[in-house]
């Protein structure tokens, strides 16, 4: 009986209004305090995750900067050599790009400077010349501009602040790869891995070692900052503010990318390609990418403007695609819906839009003067078996080692540091996830507003999608040629980190396989986290050493030969002088000693690259003196390394290439070799015999050079 009422009594003030007023008053003041500490905290954990990760990112960055620098210095001596020996180190097109450089800073005025630049007839004999357009010198106008407006010249010379520039753009570059790999991931270890991949396969990755000054060295920083807002840009979970400042981004970086780099816009019209075929198959929002359309189309209309009317923009695919996807949205959109011709226009889209592009580019290039890139549409036609041609700058560049295929040793090293295993990996997981969402999309299937983790899609966030096609094309194009590897590999590495670090992969990959044992994403989270770390102590471990080493060492680069050339033309040569010989030899000449020469390597121009080639050929004394005075050459240097010059390759060495241009090749019983009733002139004119004699004068030489003043009077010497 006590107990039935103890149990009555307390069902009685569970009951009673007071006891649940107070019950439930109390439990909303709880969720209160929770409403307000949880964006508290999840705010707290979101700033420290993104200043971390910012941190890590310019910092990153930063180290590489002075990496470069380093190893630079250690390479070079820089800062124990002379201002002639450091000038020297700038070697063929570095040169020249040097140089004009260092004429705008001894310029009066930066206006003054400009002029003289785009109005050029001190550099190259009888011919005056645009450099700023020819050379796109837009790198040296800024840094010019730079150093001078930062009062740096009495802080800094101007060789350390112009190279420093270019060191500085690199850890941008590195920086921007990091942050591209960190907003397709979500976590800034795959930044991490993007960057310890990028400076081990750095002989892949960067030309920077080769040539400091080079257009791609200025320009690809910028397309990798392009690359990193696009990735942010094409996400669908965006605010409207970081939808403005990625879309902003995206702008400034394509129109800056296209001023420093000629050959910026094929580069683009590849990421056109990628957007076209990511809007084709209704993986993006279709508002986004016509947006990017018309960034491309404002950033060409304004380069030709400031390009002094550059028409090779005007011909350029890029232009002809765009143009031919607005002109088919414009189509489509005139179309009544669900009308027979509105179906067939979605469905022949693709083939509708080929169709206007190759139409508009050839009926651009009928009516549109161009010569800028004449060149490398015929070394194309060359390279695909279209064409033959016995043009010496021609099948000198089919020689080059970087317009080869690439070789196995390429494959190799990317192998060794666990770059490409993993980059395979990736790419087949994403492949496929991308096919199953076309599939799904063929069948009707919408696209999910938000993936989730668990959904396992990997293949429906379009920025993913993006960046699968983008490599795809461009490592076809590096397995053409192994020049564009340094365009490709960055992005290899960039992919493969974000690859291994983004639990959405790896739950992918389980959705596949269909794990019962384990909770998939508990595991996906765990091997998001384990795997890049694994990886990165391996790393660590095995290429780390190598790094300090490469540093550590003191490597010496001194060449006596050409500082005793150099030196001697500015002491004995007359102001009025101007010398022939190899483009790359012409280049070093005007950049130390300032005075004019009759060519320069610039393969774009086939009458300064025909000025000099023939002093290597098999030609007579008479027809080379006739040469070289038709250009007001007023004395030749012969280098003994292209004269005497033993290739691993025969057919790609200058002379026999000079003799398959002259003529001077004869094929009998499948054997070829040279014939002239002349013997090779670099030769010939050591023996100072007649004619030789009449027309050349030796005036000085070492082991490297013979130079010979052109007589202006002939001589006429038994």
């Amino acid at each position: 009986a006590e107990r039935h009422e103890v149990k009555v009594l307390k069902h009685k003030q569970a009951k009673s209004p007071y006891s649940f007023s107070k019950n439930r008053t109390k439990n909303r003041c709880n969720f209160r305090q929770v409403l307000t500490k949880l964006p508290k905290t999840f705010m707290l954990k979101r700033f420290a995750k993104l200043f971390f990760g910012c941190l890590a990112a310019v910092t990153s960055g930063m180290m590489y900067a002075v990496y470069l620098s380093t190893y630079h210095e250690r390479k070079f001596w820089f800062s124990s050599r002379q201002e002639l020996e450091r000038e020297i180190t700038f070697q063929g097109d570095s040169a020249i790009y040097y140089s004009f450089y260092k004429e705008l800073l001894k310029a009066p005025s930066f206006e003054r400077g400009v002029y003289e630049l785009t109005h050029n007839n001190k550099t190259i004999s009888l011919k005056t010349i645009n450099a700023v357009q020819q050379m796109t010198l837009y790198p040296e106008l800024i840094a010019s501009v730079l150093y001078q407006a930062s009062g740096s010249e009495e802080v800094i010379e101007p060789v350390y602040f112009y190279i420093g520039i270019v060191f500085g753009l690199q850890g941008i570059y590195v920086t921007a790869l990091f942050v591209t790999s960190w907003v397709m991931s979500g976590t800034w270890l795959a930044g991490m891995l993007t960057v310890a991949w990028f400076i081990i396969n750095r002989t892949d990755t960067t030309r920077i070692d080769y040539s400091i000054p080079s257009r791609e060295n200025w320009a690809l920083p910028y397309f990798a900052c392009q690359v990193a807002a696009l990735t942010g840009y094409l996400k669908k979970s965006l605010n409207c503010s970081a939808e403005k400042f990625c879309y902003l981004l995206v702008s400034a970086s394509t129109y800056t990318f296209m001023m420093m780099w000629e050959y910026s816009h094929y580069l683009l019209f590849v990421q056109a390609v990628s957007l076209f075929l990511l809007d084709s198959f209704a993986l993006a929002q279709t508002e986004k990418v016509y947006e990017v359309y018309k960034i491309y189309l404002f950033s060409l209309f304004l380069g030709y403007l400031l390009q002094f009317e550059n028409s090779a923009l005007l011909v350029s695919p890029l232009l002809s695609l765009v143009a031919a996807l607005m002109l088919s949205k414009c189509l489509q959109m005139n179309m009544k819906k669900g009308t027979f011709m509105s179906r067939l226009l979605k469905i022949m889209h693709i083939y509708l839009v080929l169709t206007i592009t190759v139409t508009l580019n050839f009926l651009l290039k009928m009516f549109v003067p161009h010569k800028e890139n004449e060149h490398l549409l015929k070394f194309i036609e060359v390279k695909l078996g279209l064409n033959t041609t016995k043009n010496f700058t021609m099948n000198w560049l089919l020689c080059q080692e970087s317009l080869q295929a690439p070789s196995q040793d390429f494959f190799l090293r990317l192998t060794q540091s666990s770059l490409l295993p993993f980059y395979i990996l990736v790419l087949i997981i994403c492949l496929f996830s991308v096919t199953q969402v076309i599939f799904r999309r063929i069948c009707g299937e919408p696209l999910k507003e938000t993936v989730k983790l668990e959904d396992g899609r990997i293949g429906e966030r379009p920025e993913i999608v993006y960046h699968v096609i983008h490599t795809i094309l461009l490592g076809c194009l590096a397995m053409c040629l192994e020049g564009m590897k340094y365009l490709w590999t960055p992005y290899v590495c960039m992919l493969a980190a974000f690859g291994v670090c983004s639990p959405e992969l790896w739950m992918t990959l389980f959705k596949w396989l269909r794990l019962k044992a384990v909770h998939p994403i508990l595991l996906a989270l765990i091997l998001s986290m384990a795997v890049p770390t694994i990886i990165g102590f391996s790393l660590w471990k095995e290429f780390f050493p190598r790094i300090m080493t490469e540093l550590s060492e003191l490597q010496e680069f001194y060449d006596p030969d050409t500082v005793e050339l150099m030196t001697w033309i500015k002491r004995q040569a007359p102001v009025a002088a101007v010398f022939a010989g190899s483009p790359q030899l012409m280049g070093v000449i005007k950049l130390c000693t300032g005075w004019m020469v009759s060519s320069l390597p610039l393969y774009n121009d086939d009458d300064l690259i025909k000025r000099n080639e023939n002093i290597y050929s098999k030609r007579s004394a008479e027809d080379i003196y006739k040469i070289l005075t038709s250009y007001k050459a007023s004395f030749l240097v012969i280098e003994d390394s292209i004269c005497n010059e033993v290739g691993p390759v025969r057919g790609c060495r200058v002379k026999d290439l000079l003799d398959i241009a002259n003529g001077h090749v004869v094929c009998e019983e499948g054997d070829s070799y040279a014939y002239s009733k002349y013997g090779r002139f670099c030769h010939e004119i050591k023996m100072n015999y007649s004619p030789y004699v009449n027309y050349f004068t030796r005036v000085y030489w070492n082991r490297s050079y013979f130079v010979y003043r052109i007589n202006t009077v002939i001589s006429f010497q038994s």
